[in-house]
């Protein structure tokens, strides 16, 4: 019998996997949109209508990209096989992403469509086998729950070493010319990527079999669809996706231009993650004395009341308090990020329970999409807030676009957090639910 117990070789190299898939995460939440309308030359509007379409051909590859996981098999199993087949192209896609051609615009939008839709592809391939590896490495639950720690801790570092790095590397390395710069310092982190799944490759391997959900996806989805706490969870994923996306994509034009120093950009929104990563500790910590559902909803309801207060208290250039407040909020923000994962696997319990069929990989595949749509339509929003607000790329911005940049930063993404907190009144699976509903079904049976 194969041991469960993970080396923490291994369990570094998983954490690596997840590393190289945070390069397009950076990528997507924190350069994306300002890429593309202050270097690229893309009007906010078709940005934001790009990142809308590709989030319903994500509605069709991710479901797919998740049967041919189930279906391909080969002598290293159903999943790691994916991050040796698609590092590179996974990487190239990036380089092309951040590649800025001498077109007229018509034919730069036809790129950006190419190209953008192209990278999202190549992170479906990497992405959904990775999100279903854990449950193949290790049947051990204490062993996993360690492996997802390193893999949510170095994710977070990624985030930070990018989101710091890039635009001081393409600014140092651009001499004036930030395309040429964003595309070589995107290259250096392509290149990071690429080893770092090779690596998630060569240290890791697959212990358990893989076993295919017997009942039909059609049957899983009508289960689904009366699972009236996993419908929440996924309302409570688009609405902080939403939340998360808009500020997320709208911190380095707050930082360049209500700040008034480009210089800050990398600080100011690598400052907002590595707070995050102190939420997660912090979580893990309140949640032993606290109820997690508790904190989830409150927690969220508390990042509209920061967010009032850091658009009514920062005005232009106040850079110390702008810091002050956004690390909190970044703080307060990230502090259910362990609940809203340990929730999705207690609603797929309650599920089963309930209907008597489990629809574990369906109800992660449909959080995943959910997180897509959020994201999609937060970078709609964010090119119609831009338009609304008057933002003009590269140019000195008005009183009314800088209280815009703002309002997209603070208040705007506040909503549909406290929205979200709202909504969990009605999730009930609290740790004393959960406890007395996993008894009762140990006593049925």
């Amino acid at each position: 019998m194969q041991s469960q117990k993970l080396s923490v070789v291994e369990k570094v190299g998983f954490g690596a996997g997840d590393m190289a898939i945070n390069v397009m995460v950076a990528a997507l939440f924190y350069f994306m949109s300002f890429y593309y309308t202050d270097v690229f030359g893309l009007d906010p509007v078709d940005m934001g209508v790009l990142f809308l379409v590709a989030r319903f051909v994500d509605a069709f590859t991710d479901p797919l990209m998740g049967v041919i996981t189930d279906r391909v098999k080969t002598r290293w199993g159903n999943f790691r096989h994916w991050f040796l087949y698609l590092s590179i192209p996974y990487g190239f896609s990036i380089i092309l992403l951040f590649t800025t051609p001498d077109f007229s615009y018509n034919m730069k939008l036809v790129w950006a469509y190419a190209t953008y839709l192209f990278a999202t592809l190549m992170f479906t391939g990497v992405a959904i086998p990775y999100i279903s590896y854990i449950g193949v490495l290790t049947a051990d639950p204490k062993e996993r729950l360690s492996a997802n720690g390193y893999r949510m801790f170095f994710a977070k570092i990624a985030n930070v070493a990018i989101v710091f790095s890039v635009p001081l590397l393409a600014t140092a390395w651009g001499g004036g010319d930030l395309a040429k710069g964003y595309q070589l310092a995107m290259i250096l982190v392509s290149v990071c990527g690429v080893a770092l799944m090779l690596f998630c490759f060569g240290t890791t391997r697959e212990r358990i079999e893989h076993r295919v959900e017997p009942q039909s996806i059609l049957v899983q989805l009508k289960v689904l669809l009366k699972n009236d706490q996993w419908l929440l969870l996924c309302a409570a994923c688009v609405l902080g996706t939403l939340g998360y996306a808009i500020r997320g994509s709208v911190a380095l034009y707050y930082a360049k231009y209500f700040l008034g120093d480009e210089q800050l950009a990398g600080y100011f929104a690598s400052s907002g993650i590595a707070a995050s990563i102190v939420a997660m500790v912090a979580s893990t910590w309140i949640t032993k004395r606290f109820c997690k559902i508790k904190l989830f909803r409150w927690s969220q309801i508390a990042v509209l009341l920061i967010s009032v207060a850091m658009y009514f208290a920062v005005q232009p250039g106040d850079v110390f308090l702008a810091f002050a407040l956004y690390i909190l909020l970044s703080f307060v923000v990230d502090l259910h990020a362990p609940v809203f994962w340990s929730a999705i696997a207690e609603a797929v319990d309650y599920g089963e329970i309930k209907d008597g069929v489990r629809a574990s990989g369906l109800s992660f595949g449909g959080i995943s999409f959910c997180q897509k749509a959020g994201g999609g339509l937060a970078g709609l929003a964010g090119g119609l807030l831009l338009a609304y607000f008057n933002y003009v790329p590269n140019e000195v911005q008005t009183p009314e676009t800088l209280h815009g940049l703002a309002l997209m930063l603070t208040i705007i993404p506040g909503v549909f957090h406290a929205l979200l907190g709202f909504i969990l009144f009605k999730y009930k699976i609290s740790d004393d639910y959960y406890r007395t509903m996993i008894d009762e079904k140990r006593v049925d049976h």
